[in-house]
């Protein structure tokens, strides 16, 4: 079995502390043939505020001293996980444009522009009428996000049910969904099946139906791990999943091109 963690963060995102080299050791012991390190680029930081770089020099240094210590047993990427690229197109091309960059996961972490822009992180979805609010704001951004050339893959499409308490239900969506998948589709990208580190796998099974129904065939596999804990979590049950919807095939990136990998 072929398994590839394509969504990982190291000490570049503000959220982790974990070095490349201590995630990379991880995913050796994990078993896993490649793993793509995804530092966090937000456009908008957690209070809405419009960013404008990301540090590649740290992200470039780290990466190019962890490559040939794991070479003989372990595919390196470099990736970035942009989030709300399409609302600043000069800067997301800025930040794209280096020619070591593998993959880049399309994300979207915050309300649009007009609704703040605050992480949905900070709001209170105890409330379903809350949880409804952000998933409208969200799957727009989303939608707007996939007629860019900002991404390979759009990035945990079911997100923001990590933070709601409250019972919520995507029905109301799908078609919107369907049409944000129609579009990345035929643009020849793909999307994640972000595992949350093994926290969410069954949850997926509708997601990839409407994919595949839509024509989406490139799947990549993420465990979000900010810690070398949560590397590869879940990914031979998400493995059996995505076997179980009729996908033949992994998916991994390299200078931004899709390579398949049987299941």
């Amino acid at each position: 079995m072929y398994l590839a963690d394509f969504h990982t963060h190291s000490q570049i995102s503000f959220d982790s502390t974990a070095p490349l080299d201590d995630m990379a050791l991880a995913a050796v012991g994990e078993g896993l043939a490649e793993l793509c390190v995804t530092d966090h680029c937000d456009l908008l930081d957690e209070y809405g505020l419009n960013v404008y770089e990301f540090d590649w020099y740290g992200a470039l240094a780290q990466y190019r001293a962890s490559v040939p210590v794991y070479a003989h047993c372990l595919k390196l990427k470099l990736g970035l996980e942009l989030g709300m690229g399409h609302i600043d197109p000069e800067t997301s091309r800025k930040i794209l444009d280096v020619p070591e960059l593998d993959f880049v996961i399309g994300s979207i972490h915050n309300l649009s522009p007009q609704a703040g822009g605050s992480d949905f992180f900070y709001r209170d979805h105890s409330k379903a009428s809350t949880c409804y609010d952000t998933l409208d704001n969200y799957f727009a951004s989303m939608a707007e996000l996939a007629v860019t050339d900002f991404y390979d893959v759009l990035g945990h499409i079911i997100y923001p049910l990590r933070y709601m308490t409250a019972p919520v239900s995507l029905e109301r969506y799908w078609e919107q969904i369907d049409a944000i998948f129609r579009a990345a589709a035929e643009r020849g990208r793909g999307i994640e099946l972000n595992t949350y580190r093994g926290q969410t796998i069954a949850e997926w099974r509708p997601v990839l139906e409407h994919w595949k129904a839509c024509g989406g065939e490139l799947v990549t596999l993420g465990s979000d791990a900010h810690t070398p804990d949560g590397v590869g979590g879940g990914f031979r049950e998400a493995c059996d999943l995505l076997r179980a919807v009729g996908f033949s095939y992994l998916t991994t990136y390299e200078k931004r091109r899709p390579e398949l990998h049987r299941l």
